[in-house]
C-alpha cells in the first residue's frame, strides 16, 4: 500500500489570505505556516479549511505565540521535518539553528521571514531547504507565493509553486 500526504506551504501572510490560496491546497491533507501568521484569525481560517501545523514568527503577537511555538521539529511519513520562521538556509543558516542542523540534521528544514521562495538541497547535510516565501501582500517581495508538495514515505515529490502578483485588490 502506498501512502503519501500532500501538503500546502506557506509563510509570511502578515495577517491576510488571498483566497485562491485555498484552491491551490484544495486537495492537500495538510497546511503548514512557517511563521509571521499576523493574527489568530488568520490561523483559525486555515485551520478550518485543512489540519494546520504552524509556527510565530518575528511579527506575531501573543495570540499567535500563545498557540502556535517557535520552532516544530515532527515526522511525516518517513521523513524528519523541522519548521521555523527565522531559520536561514544552506550555507547562511541563523546562529541558533546551527548547533542543531549540524548535529542533527533534519531531512527537510522549513524556514521563512525573507519573503523569497527557495528550494535548495544542502548536499553537505542531505536536506532539502524550502523556504515558500510570503503569501502575503505586506513587504518587498513583487510576487505572493505559496508551494504544494507531496510526502511519500521519505521522499519529496511533485512539488508546485503558486505565484500571483502582489497587487491589494486581489485579496
Amino acid at each position: 500500500m502506498n501512502i503519501m500526504i500532500s501538503i500546502g506551504l506557506l509563510s509570511d501572510t502578515h495577517g491576510l489570505i488571498h483566497e485562491r490560496l485555498f484552491s491551490f491546497f484544495e486537495k492537500v491533507d495538510e497546511i503548514w505556516h512557517a511563521g509571521d501568521i499576523g493574527g489568530i484569525e488568520v490561523a483559525d481560517k486555515l485551520a478550518g479549511f485543512k489540519p494546520l501545523k504552524a509556527v510565530y514568527g518575528n511579527i506575531d503577537g501573543q495570540d499567535v505565540r500563545a498557540v502556535y511555538p517557535q520552532h516544530q521539529r515532527f515526522m511525516c511519513e518517513g521523513v524528519d521535518v523541522w519548521m521555523t520562521h527565522i531559520g536561514g538556509y544552506p550555507g547562511r543558516y541563523e546562529r541558533y539553528v546551527k548547533p542543531e542542523v549540524f548535529t542533527n540534521p533534519p531531512k527537510l528544514f522549513i524556514s521563512g521571514h525573507s519573503h523569497i521562495l527557495k528550494v535548495i538541497y544542502d548536499k553537505k547535510l542531505d536536506l532539502l531547504h524550502i523556504n515558500p516565501g510570503a503569501a502575503g501582500i505586506n513587504g518587498f517581495h513583487k510576487v505572493c507565493t505559496a508551494i504544494r508538495f507531496d510526502i511519500n514515505k521519505e521522499s519529496i515529490e511533485n512539488l508546485s509553486i503558486w505565484e500571483i502578483p502582489k497587487v491589494k485588490k486581489n485579496f
